[in-house]
């Protein structure tokens, strides 16, 4: 018999199958301590949270017989990822579960924003019949903007499309051809701002995506945009959208989201009579709450019986002697990811992963799937994980191609990583090994040959090669007390297309690209973040 412990409140209906299953014994014991769960913990082959639990690495480790951990919701923070993969632990989430009602919740704040719901209502009690201060507008004719097109986003779009409106859609994985799957029209996030009558924004938080809609997108968007969050709080700039509303630009904002939650009590948000807000209810629903407890269910009770299962968001098991071989070079294979869509403007369409030397005598899934997670972190940031970055991968219609060969051009391995974009078949490429004595270096950007370690502040110039360039950039940096720790320059010809790699000490102010950018003979100029 195995045996279950629910540490949490979780919906009786959520886990029927695991009580009507013969072969499990479930126990429900909710408000332990760590001290608690750490006497008890090593009778059980399985544990269900969902965030009250903080199931730490001392837990994990007094669990001998823990074999997986469900998380009955989306998010894992409250569980040590790392610790678990150790102990060879999986973990499990329900990613899908609240999908639909956090689209429906987008929906009731758009409808309530368009008519001034809230705030009629409260005049309305309060005595007063006034018909006059709350004209609204219609939904049908208008055009919605849709910052993201994952699951949630996607039903939006599908939504409004019922209600009559025109879809405005912007995501860094969205092609023309997904677009037009979709019914929607593929736009950037300044097509967005100048034309939606309405904006929704369905972005995970990362720091591309933090203040993405601020002070320079409120002063060029047009007059009278409606605002909805109900994905991550810091998305859009508060304070920047407050003084927005109350200049005349934003008609009104419907928020589910903060920055910061609980809000202090005196955030300029909860006193506005043009924002809504509502105490981050997008999953909250019956349903909600009972499909995460049931698709976790499910994925434990197949985890347990050793029956194939998904939604895993730690490392899968991998073999012993393919480990051994793999694990190098996980963190290098992330980086290449992660620089490879830093340095990619365009909408990527396909990813090709080449791998050279001693690697193509194993099974590269595993590595493969730490590229991916690379490429995708940049915009979906702790969305994407090793598991299930293949499958977040295909549903944005990313075709992954992997090939291998035992021709490694100098190097023991090689591992080459190109993006090709939607821009006429635009591509962009890096390549890197691993040194001995050296550790990561990137071999290849394009079409330059290169020998950069992977630092956590890089700068990639792509220039004309001409005298006097090297200068003017180490000039303009240290007018801006941004320190340069490293510098390379590649070219193929002299006086041709060049490259210039600079490793900075800090991050690098977006005014200094701009003003780098614009320097002569300079065509562009990209930070590079690797963690």
């Amino acid at each position: 018999m195995y045996k279950v412990l629910v540490s949490d409140p979780i919906s009786d209906l959520g886990i029927q199958q695991l009580v009507d299953a013969n072969d499990v014994v479930v126990e429900k014991k909710t408000g332990l301590s760590e001290d608690e769960l750490v006497a008890i913990i090593g009778e059980y082959d399985a544990l269900l949270v969902r965030s009250q639990t903080r199931v730490t690495d001392r837990i994990m480790t007094a669990g001998t017989n823990l074999k997986v951990i469900g998380r009955a919701g989306v998010g894992v923070d409250n569980i040590d990822l790392e610790a678990a993969t150790q102990r060879g632990i999986i973990v499990i989430n329900a990613p899908d579960g609240n999908t639909i009602t956090t689209c429906e919740h987008t929906f009731a704040m758009m409808m309530a924003l368009a008519r001034h719901i809230p705030q009629a209502y409260a005049k309305t009690i309060q005595g007063t019949w006034d018909r006059k201060t709350f004209l609204g507008v219609e939904l049908r004719n208008k055009t919605l903007g849709v910052l993201g097109m994952g699951r949630i986003g996607s039903e939006v779009a599908k939504r409004a499309k019922a209600f009559g409106m025109d879809i405005l859609a912007y995501d860094p994985f969205l092609t023309e051809e997904r677009a037009e799957k979709l019914q929607v029209k593929l736009a950037s996030v300044d097509d967005i701002i100048r034309n939606a009558d309405f904006m929704t924004v369905h972005t995970p938080l990362t720091p591309e995506t933090r203040h993405m809609i601020s002070r320079p997108q409120f002063e060029v968007m047009k007059k009278g945009m409606r605002i909805i969050n109900c994905a991550r709080g810091g998305v859009v700039d508060e304070l920047a959208l407050v003084e927005a509303i109350d200049q005349g630009i934003v008609a009104g904002a419907a928020f589910d989201v903060f920055e910061s939650e609980p809000p202090a009590a005196d955030h300029p948000f909860l006193n506005h009579p043009s924002i809504i807000v509502t105490p981050h209810l997008g999953a909250s629903t019956v349903e909600a709450q009972e499909n995460v407890a049931i698709d976790v269910s499910e994925q434990v009770l197949h985890i347990l019986r050793n029956e194939p299962f998904k939604n895993a968001v730690n490392m899968p098991a991998v073999a012993p002697t393919v480990m051994n071989k793999l694990q190098p070079y996980f963190k290098l294979g992330e980086t290449l990811g992660s620089f490879a869509a830093q340095i990619t403007q365009n909408a990527v369409q396909e990813i090709r992963i080449d791998y050279a030397g001693e690697l193509s005598e194993v099974d590269t899934s595993p590595l493969t799937r730490y590229i991916v997670k690379g490429i995708l972190a940049r915009h979906l940031g702790g969305e994407a994980n090793i598991v299930n970055s293949m499958h977040l991968a295909k549903i944005r219609d990313l075709n992954v191609v992997v090939s291998q060969t035992s021709t490694t051009k100098g190097f023991t391995n090689l591992i080459t990583v190109t993006l090709v974009t939607t821009q006429d078949a635009e591509e962009r490429r890096v390549a890197g090994t691993l040194l001995a004595g050296y550790g990561e270096r990137i071999v290849r950007l394009d079409k330059f040959p290169v020998d950069i370690a992977p630092e956590s502040h890089q700068i990639l110039i792509s220039h004309n090669d001409k005298p006097g360039i090297i200068g003017r950039v180490g000039t303009l940096l240290g007018q801006n007390d941004v320190n340069i720790a490293s510098m390379q320059v590649g070219r193929k010809i002299i006086g041709g297309a060049a490259i210039m790699i600079l490793t900075v000490d800090k991050a690098v102010p977006k005014d200094v690209l701009v003003q780098l950018a614009a320097l002569p003979e300079i065509n562009t100029a990209v930070e590079i973040v690797l963690e």
